[in-house]
């Protein structure tokens, strides 16, 4: 998979910048229509497929202990461990016949054919497995003929009930990945139609985006409109959802890739190449499929499917307990702000969120209330006269953070992730996103509470570019290598850090 290095696409992209520094490019009115169009929420495959192999194995778990407790009821010690070996051997086995995907839940004697065969042949290597080591003898054959019947009969109904959910849900469209296609002319054309014969249930294809305005792109291929040049894709994947990006370039136009590359890898989009049209061939190991079309995965979603599962569970979870636990420290909080001067407890501001959607966090004041600055156009500094004395202590020790906890619950913010920086928040008197290129690819995953830059001192103030640009360059190597692993270290060095890296804190 083609990979951009984080740090030089830092220094190299340049086309983000006239996308997002005036707040919002002008679209064209095709994209502007899509745009008006809320996007339908839509479900994912793998997470699907997750929870169908869950309740599938639990099924038939639960009808093998059924019957041992109605016909058996003895040799528990022995019966558990057939059961559960015979239906992890079985999930193996449907895997390896690719029964556990979208396209093959939508088929009727495919998925029925296989899903049979794979479950006979897991009782074939139970038998033999038997018979092997001569257990034979002590297995109820009324029990193994019973399991083995009875299972094929649930199992076939169960996936006629998936097929029929599923098929409901391609009706509804919520199985559609929002894609869009990067280029134009006879290869797009190409492209569009085989999407449309191999994968038109699963993929939305809402338009083109291309440079080119002339014989080679017109204004409509294959009857989807040309929504804009390749910079106008940012904005318009900032205001509307979008799944997938394909590139329908040759490889052999390698320049032209890497400058799109460079301009779309702030988006928190999967990015594909299209190999429909190369004359080489690679092994099969080498391409994904959209359908039957055969790409190269070139940028990954940072965090999607189970991974955002996770992620949201994780969040939730912390969130709860760090409510629970840290519950006196924030009512010490509030009592001692409003003690020491006249205002409100807590404190709002306008931030980026994921994608740049704009948010509003908390935190407890800590300055003034006559001296606010929402917008945060001048940094707070060393002894700064803006900040109380409650709010010098409560900013050193990141108290002042915990109220972002009920962002977190609401789903805005993250435990960990990239912190959200004011809107107008500068460094050496320029703009984060004018003084560090590629600084909206922070915005790919959701922003945190706490991240990979704050354990490793880039807290503070950020008075010269030299300070943002390292924030950033941590915030980048977090999401490129994001996992739970590494979020609960953060978690568990952010109070380590509070202590040993708090110098820049003011």
């Amino acid at each position: 998979m083609f990979r951009l290095d984080p740090k030089q696409a830092v220094l190299d992209h340049v086309a983000t910048q006239g996308a997002t520094r005036n707040g919002a490019t002008a679209l064209s009115e095709a994209a502007e229509r899509i745009v008006r169009d809320p996007a339908e929420p839509t479900y994912s495959g793998a997470v699907i497929s997750g929870i169908a192999q869950a309740v599938e194995a639990l099924l038939l778990a639960t009808l093998g202990f059924t019957i041992h407790r109605i016909y058996v009821s003895e040799g528990e010690a022995l019966y558990f461990p057939l059961i559960v070996g015979t239906v992890l051997l079985a999930n193996v086995l449907f895997n390896a016949a690719r029964t556990h995907r979208i396209a093959t839940y939508r088929s009727l004697r495919k998925q029925a054919g296989r899903v049979a065969a794979a479950w006979s042949l897991a009782f074939t290597v139970l038998v033999a497995g038997l018979v092997l080591f001569k257990a034979s003898g002590l297995v109820s054959r009324v029990w193994l003929v019973g399991w083995f019947v009875t299972g094929a009969i649930l199992l076939l109904a169960f996936r006629f009930s998936l097929r029929a959910l599923v098929q409901q849900w391609t009706r509804e469209g919520k199985l559609k990945r929002r894609t869009v296609i990067v280029g134009g002319g006879h290869d797009a054309e190409v492209l569009i139609d085989a999407i449309h014969e191999g994968a038109d249930t699963d993929i939305g294809l809402l338009g083109l985006f291309d440079d080119r305005f002339d014989e080679r792109s017109p204004g409509s291929v294959a009857g989807l409109p040309k929504l804009g040049k390749v910079a106008d894709l940012i904005e318009f994947a900032r205001r509307t959802r979008v799944d997938l990006v394909i590139v329908s370039m040759p490889l052999s136009a390698e320049k032209r890739v890497l400058e799109m590359l460079k301009q779309l890898w702030v988006l928190p989009v999967d990015i594909r190449l299209s190999a429909h049209m190369s004359k080489l061939r690679f092994t099969s190991k080498a391409y994904s499929y959209v359908g039957d079309v055969p790409v190269f995965d070139v940028v990954d979603r940072p965090i999607s499917d189970w991974n955002l599962v996770f992620k949201w569970l994780f969040d939730k979870s912390v969130a709860l307990t760090a409510l629970v636990l840290l519950s006196p420290v924030m009512v010490a909080t509030a009592i001692a702000i409003k003690l020491e001067s006249k205002g409100p407890v807590f404190f709002r501001q306008k931030r980026h969120g994921f994608n740049n959607e704009l948010i509003e966090i908390y935190k407890f004041r800590s300055m003034y209330a006559d001296k606010f600055d929402a917008t945060a156009s001048k940094l707070v500094t060393k002894d700064d006269p803006r900040v109380t004395k409650v709010g010098k202590f409560i900013r050193k020790t990141s108290i002042d953070e915990l109220p972002q906890l009920f962002n977190v619950l609401k789903g805005e913010l993250s435990i960990v992730g990239p912190r959200p920086h004011a809107l107008q928040a500068k460094a050496a008197n320029q703009l984060y996103y004018e003084a560090v290129e590629g600084y909206f690819a922070r915005h790919r995953v959701k922003p945190g509470m706490t991240g990979w830059a704050q354990i490793h001192g880039w807290r503070g103030e950020t008075d010269t570019v030299e300070k943002i640009m390292h924030r950033v360059n941590h915030d980048l190597h977090y999401i490129e290598n994001w996992s739970l692993f590494l979020d609960l270290y953060i978690v568990v060095m952010t109070p380590v850090s509070l202590v040993t890296r708090s110098e820049n804190a003011f």
